[in-house]
């Protein structure tokens, strides 16, 4: 039996190719620094977020960032992402970048559960008790 996850610590470094001209990281690389702390905080479940056979997906139905100062390349990081929402059909995280003891950016991320039939719309979809049991919401997620 699982533990109910509410929140999970990512620690990494900025890698040259995440870096422009500018030699800071692309705005568009924290919602992929977002999204890997989220498959690993799924794995860290016991989990998947997208297995080859399955029925149900989870896109990305929101999603925002907010930019304090910037990261370099070889700055060491951690991506805190906290389950802010958990409804019946969909997750919302909050995520907060921080590097060096400061908050280097806030964001945040919606994902809603829908069917995979080949050939057929996807639909919102009931998120499956074995996957829902696996998160909880964290205590203030929603006030980062």
């Amino acid at each position: 039996m699982f533990t109910p996850i509410s929140e999970f610590r990512l620690k990494r470094r900025v890698q040259f190719y995440e870096t422009d001209t500018a030699g800071i990281v692309h705005f568009s690389v924290f919602f992929r620094y977002m999204e890997e702390a989220e498959h690993a905080m799924w794995r860290k479940a016991g989990l998947s977020i997208a297995p080859p056979s399955a029925r149900i997906g989870f896109p990305r139905v929101a999603t925002n960032f907010e930019f304090l100062r910037p990261l370099r390349f070889e700055d060491e990081f951690e991506v805190v992402l906290r389950i802010a929402r958990k409804s019946g059909k969909s997750l919302s995280y909050t995520a907060e970048i921080k590097s060096a003891g400061d908050t280097v950016a806030r964001g945040a991320l919606t994902i809603a559960c829908v069917t995979k039939v080949p050939g057929e719309p996807m639909r919102g979809t009931p998120i499956p008790a074995e996957i829902a049991e696996r998160f909880t919401e964290a205590p203030g997620a929603g006030s980062l």
